[in-house]
Parts: C-alpha cells; structure tokens; sequence
C-alpha cells in the first residue's frame, strides 16, 4: 500500500540517482527487497565495479538489500513481468498491467496464484480454505491456506520410540520423538560387571548373553574344563585350550618338533596337564627388552612358562645427551619405553647457556634440547609513545608501533590548534602559532608562542637587579636571571669583626659554618708589625716571633725575641739599676746576626758613593718617578712583571676605546674579552678602575669573561700607563755608567776627584748603643 500511494503521487525515489521516479518512466523492481528503481540508473549500477559481488562469480548486487543476480534488467515489464513497456492508465497502478497478478505465493506449500491486480511488492497472504492434519496426524482442521504456523491437538503422541519397545508419552509435538528415557541393565560378555543405560542404547553390540567388554580377563573354562580363558572379555566363544596335544606340536622353545622328541624316548602327551617335554636347548626367545637392532634373547634352556628377567644392561642417556646411566634391561619392557624413560624420565642438572631467540636472555632450561630456545618472556620494554609497554614475546630489534588510539580531540593548551580523531598514542598537541596564554611568575609582555610543555621559556625582559653582593645596580639583565655577580670582591664584615670577605660576589652568608682563617692584623706590642696569626677574635695574639721582613739595607727577619728581652732591661736602667748586657746575646748570635754582603748590597753601596761623589739629593726625582700620577697597587705591579705583554695589550685596548668614546657622539662604548682565567680578570678589573672603565663578569667557569664599558666625560687615559711606570723603576734601579774624569796635573798623581769615597761602617744593629 505504501509503494503503490508514493508511486501514484511521485514521491517514490530513486536509490541510484536520488530523483524522483516518474509514472511514465521505465522502472525495474528487486524480487528480494521489491525496491523500484528507473531502468536505466539500474544497468549502469549492474555494470559498474561497485556493484560486482565479493566472490566475483555471482554477478551484480541490489543497491538496497544487496542480493546477487546473474543477468542485468534490459525490458521494461510491470510488475507481474507478463506485459512489456505497459502503457499508463489513470485508473491503474503506475508500471502495472493492470491484470491478475497470477505470481506464486512465497509459501511453500501453497498451491494457489496470486488473485488480486498486477501490484509492486509481495503478495498477500492466500486467502483460501483448506483441511490439515495435526502434528501427530490424529486429528484434522480447516485453516486458511497462507498460515504459517502448525496445528497441535490435545492427544498424546503415542508414536514407537528408538527403542522399539515403548511408546512416546508427550502431548501432540512437531518433529521426531525424544529418545527413549527408560533405563535398562546391560551385562558384559564374561559376565562379571553390569552397568545401568537408556533403553535402546547399544543394542547392536549384543552377542544374545552380554552387550560390551568390561576390559577384564574372560575367566571362563575352557573346553577341557581345566584351564581358564586369558582373553580379555571378548562376545566370541572361547578358544580351544592351548595346551590340548591336538594343538601344541613343538617343545616349549618352538625349535624342535614333538614327533622327534617322541623318538627320542619321551612320554606322549595325553591331556592338557601332561607337561611338554623339553628339548634342552636353549630357549632363544626374543625379550621385550631388546631394540629393533639389538634383539635380546632368553638364556636359559627350554621351559614352559614366562622367560625370565634379562641379565643384560643398557646404557640411557639424558635428553641433552650430557649424562648417562646404565640400568638393567629387565626394568625395560620394551623398547617404547625405553625411549620413553630416557627422553622424560632422566634428565640431567646441567643448565643451558645458549642465548634465547630474543638475544637478551639465556635459556636456563634443565637438560634443554630445543634447538631454537625460543623467548617465553613478554618484551616489557616501552614503545614509542612512551606511555605503554611492548606486551609481545620478547624479541629482537625494534618493537611495533603503539596500535592504541584515542577518539578524543587532541588540542594545544589554549584550543586553537586541533588534531581530529582517531589520535595515535603518543601523538604530541599540535603546534599552535596563538601568544602562550599560561599564568607566568612575572608581569612582563609574553613573545613565546602556545605550547604543550608545562613550564614556559624563561622571560628574557631586560630589567635592572642589583647583584648578590647588593653593591651595584646592574642593567640589561633578563628577567629570568636571580643570582647575579658584578665581579667585585664582596668586602663584606665577617663575623670576627676584623676582616673582610674575600670572596667574589657571592651568594648567601660569606662564612656559613668555617671560621675566619685570614691572618690577623692587630699590631704586635714592640715591632708595630701585624700579628699574622690566624684570626682570634676571642683570644690575645701569640708571643711567636716577628716574621716580617725590613729592608737595611737588605731584607732580614724581625726578630724581636731579644729586642723585648733588652727593651725590658732598659726600664731597669731607667730605674737606677745595673745591667749586663752581654749575657743577653752571645757572641754566636751576635756573629749570625750579622748580615753578609753580596751582589744587590755592593751595588747600593757604589750608587751611594756615585750619588754623593756627584752631588745627587736621595729626595730628589730625576725620572719624575715620584710625581703625581694613577697609583697602581703591588699586586698589580707584580702581575704585570709575570705577564707584561698581556698588560700591554690590556691597557692599549682600553686607551683606544677611552679616546673613541671620548671623541665619538655615543656617550657609552663597550668591549667584550674573550674567556679567561681568574687571575687576568683580576687584572683587567684593576686597571679599569685606574681609567674609570666600568668592568663587570659574565657566564660560568670556564667561560667567564670581562665586558669593559666606557662613559664619556667619566673614563680617562692616564699619563703614565703601567708598562711605562715599571719600565722607569727597571731604569732607577739600574746602576748608572761611573764617569770617567781627565787627569788636570800628572805629575801629582791626583784624579780628577776631590777626594776618595769613604768607606761605610759595618753598623751592628744588635748594638744597644747604637
């Protein structure tokens, strides 16, 4: 009814082209799903590749219910298939011929035709009348033909069941009759064991007495009624007795005939319990312990019976083959289980030390015989998303990519970058080109871009901060950076009280848990000298002798032992009493008290006598040494002489960039030194405070360097450099050139000097007097 209404008011659609099937357009319908579809969007769906089955072979499938067919549609027939190209009527159905349908009903068992127009989809249910049995035939109905379902009545089914013995008691049921539910008791064929089963069950096995084999030896007389069937519980009768004389021929060992041994004189056999005479070979019965190459036999002489146990042994080995044992075949009873003891039974301790499969692990196995020593362990290992493991047997090379995916959206930290799903595990967030929006620590303009870690880029704002030692203010510093040093000492009180730290500009307290070990400066009680002791605040400085050096007129130790002891006898003379001083100092200490002369002495003692013989003032100046000028401290002078070159290059550098600063429109100039060691840094920071260049330390050992900037109007060059200056103290203390005087009268013999040079006293400096 619903084909018919939307093909009759063109609202039907095409699946092939999604138009709408006209009602004087060709059409063709599927006899499966009865879809109409225009015939000619249907040949070309048939020939396109699409369209072709999985298997290739049976042709083309519906659009709608996919159902296969071998030939492609090429008349247009109504829906009946009797009448081609059917013309449209008004008063018919669109595509139909408007005759009977006569098509046969999809019930099976339905006799009749369709009765009703030509029409689109199934047919109707058949509408007649007809008279059917029920399920177990006693009872008959009248139904409509089309129904499908099955007639019951209320009688028992009463139908022979498997067993053929009784009847089925279920009410009026479709299909075959359960199987017989009774039970029944069988016995064996010895009839020793019975057992309880369903009626009917294994009848065909039945020998008229028993109905199965309960595995047990037969037991049964036999037919001379004095021996017992040894087969297990068989349905034939049992065999003739083996020991009858009509049956055994031979000795017991087989090897020789009865009829000769009768010859011989032996008794003839009349019953089964006469004994079989012996031929008194040996027996030579092959042994079940024996191999298909190496058959044992039995040793002893003919005999009834069982053979006895074999005396030979055999040699097993361990499945590895490492150990072996050697064991008596009659343990063995039969080559199978020979085998069998020694691949199972008997292994050996001997632990296996080849590599596995995996490369990684060794094998371990007990007595191993695999050849392959395949890897048992799962892998373990992370795989490259770095999320999960590798859950596969452990093996070589690389793992497989990680097979677990998200169906979420991965996106950046602020959403504007989006990965669609399926996402691969491990996928990282997208880049985004968006200003990071995370909080950050400071209040500074953001110039870094979006991204997935969670710590952002350190701020590189330069701002001002003042360095760990809080001695100056330093620019151009980024944001980021906390602990800063200017490079200077950090002259910081420490907790003695009396010196000062040392240290370059540092972080934190300058002693956290040393003491103070710079040398004491306290002047001592007699010499003025300092103490030099390690530092004491909280204890008076040690009564040890003076150290330092004095210069008359060369360098000697202080030693004011005695000076103190003789100071002390002083006051007793200033009281009025008497003292011997010559026990205070002995004579061998006055002799190694005193000084001897040599090369630097002489010199100063001949540049005396010059400067008087030429009348030259020990104040005066004549280099202009003494005038005024940059004061350069010791430490640096002795630097300088280690390394003059370096100075030199030094101070040229800062001349240079003193006077283009001075002489250009910037008013600041910098110049950055290469990394260098402490003791030249030292050195460069002395000289710029000589030229008012401000210098300061950047990076960490062993890349630290100096940045040296001059300021206009502030930074000079001094006159004198400090090359010059220890150049001009290297003349001074030269000795200069004795002159050479014409002789005014050669008959007196006198020179051109005045007067000799008088000789300077040996001066005692023990002398008390003095």
């Amino acid at each position: 009814g619903s084909l018919i209404e939307q093909l009759t008011t063109e609202k039907y659609e095409c699946m092939v082209c999604c138009e709408v099937v006209r009602i004087v357009a060709p059409v063709w319908s599927c006899q499966n799903c009865y879809h109409v579809f225009h015939l000619n969007c249907i040949k070309k769906w048939a020939r396109s590749p699409a369209s072709q089955a999985e298997d290739g072979n049976s042709g083309w499938r519906c659009p709608a219910c996919q159902n296969a067919s071998t030939q492609v549609p090429k008349t247009y027939t109504c829906f009946c298939g009797k009448v081609h190209n059917p013309e449209w009527n008004r008063n018919e159905i669109p595509h139909s011929c408007g005759e009977l349908c006569g098509k046969k009903r999809q019930c099976l068992d339905c006799p009749h035709l369709c009765n009703i127009l030509c029409h689109p989809g199934p047919c109707p249910s058949c509408p007649a009348f007809v008279t059917k049995t029920c399920e177990c035939g006693q009872t008959s109905h009248s139904v409509r033909c089309g129904q499908s379902t099955k007639i019951h009545c209320s009688n028992v089914c009463g139908n022979t069941l498997n067993c053929g013995k009784h009847s089925c008691t279920q009410v009026c049921h479709a299909g075959k009759c359960s199987p017989c539910q009774l039970t029944a008791q069988q016995v064996c064929y010895c009839g020793s064991n019975f057992k309880e089963v369903l009626c009917g069950t294994k009848e065909e096995f039945s020998d008229g007495f028993g109905n199965f084999s309960c595995q047990n030896i037969c037991g049964k007389k036999l037919n001379c009624g004095r021996h017992n069937c040894t087969q297990v519980c068989h349905p034939q009768p049992c065999q003739l007795c083996p020991r009858l004389p009509q049956v055994v021929y031979r000795c017991p060992c087989g090897q020789t005939p009865l009829s000769k041994l009768l010859e011989l004189g032996c008794v003839e056999r009349k019953i089964c319990t006469d004994p079989i005479p012996s031929c008194g070979k040996t027996c030579g019965k092959p042994l079940s312990c024996g191999s298909y190459e190496f058959i044992h036999t039995c040793e002893s002489l003919c005999h009834e019976g069982d053979c006895r146990p074999c005396s030979h042994t055999s040699n097993i080995y361990c499945r590895c083959g490492f150990k072996k044992k050697v064991i008596m075949t009659s343990f063995l009873f039969c080559w199978f289980f020979l085998v069998l003891i020694a691949a199972i039974t008997f292994m050996c301790d001997k632990r296996c030390n080849k590599k596995r499969s995996c490369g990684r692990h060794k094998c371990t196995e007990v007595c191993c015989v695999d050849t392959e020593h395949k890897c048992s362990l799962v892998c373990g290992r992370k795989l490259n998303c770095g999320l999960h493991r590798c859950e596969e047997p452990c093996h070589r090379g690389s793992c497989q990519t990680c097979w677990q995916t998200s169906f979420d959206e991965l996106t950046c930290y602020c959403g504007e970058s989006v990965i669609y799903p399926p996402v691969p595990c491990g996928t990282q967030p997208p880049e985004c080109k968006k200003t990071c929006t995370r909080p950050h620590d400071c209040d500074h303009p953001v110039y870094h871009s979006c991204h997935s870690e969670e710590k952002c880029p350190p701020c590189t704002y330069l701002t001002q901060k003042w360095c760990m030692g809080k001695h100056e203010l330093r620019s151009n510093i980024p944001c980021h950076l906390t602990d800063i040093s200017c490079g200077l000492r950090c002259n910081q009180m420490l907790k003695c009280g009396m010196h000062k730290c040392k240290r370059i500009c540092h972080k934190g307290e300058c002693l956290i848990d040393e003491e103070c070990k710079q040398p004491c400066i306290i002047p001592r009680l007699y010499c003025n000298h300092p103490c030099m002791a390690p530092c004491h605040p909280s204890s008076p400085c040690p009564t040890t002798s003076c150290c330092a050096k004095v210069r008359y007129p060369k360098k000697i130790h202080c030693k004011f032992t005695a000076a103190i002891s003789i100071a002390t006898k002083l006051t007793d003379l200033q009281l009025g009493d008497s003292v011997e001083i010559s026990r205070l100092i002995t004579k061998k200490e006055m002799k190694q008290a005193r000084l001897q002369c040599d090369e630097e002495c002489l010199a100063l003692q001949r540049n005396r006598r010059l400067a008087e013989a030429l009348e030259i003032d020990d104040n005066s100046d004549p280099f202009n040494i003494r005038s005024s000028g940059p004061k350069y401290s010791d430490l640096l002078k002795e630097d300088a002489r280690k390394d003059l070159k370096f100075v030199s290059d030094i101070e040229k550098e800062m001349r240079m960039l003193v006077e283009a600063v001075n002489k250009g429109k910037h008013t600041k100039k910098s110049h950055c030194y290469p990394p260098m060691n402490r003791d030249h840094r030292r050195i460069i920071h002395e000289l710029a405070q000589v030229y008012g260049i401000e210098s300061v330390s950047y990076d960490n050992e062993p890349k630290r360097n100096v940045v040296i900037t001059a300021v206009k109007g502030k930074s000079i060059c001094p006159s004198n450099t400090l090359t010059s200056v220890l150049d001009k103290e290297m003349q001074s203390r030269a000795p200069p050139p004795i002159p050479h005087y014409k002789q005014t009268d050669k008959s007196s013999g006198n020179s051109g000097l005045s007067k000799p040079l008088k000789e300077e006293p040996v001066i005692d400096y023990f002398d008390v007097q003095d």
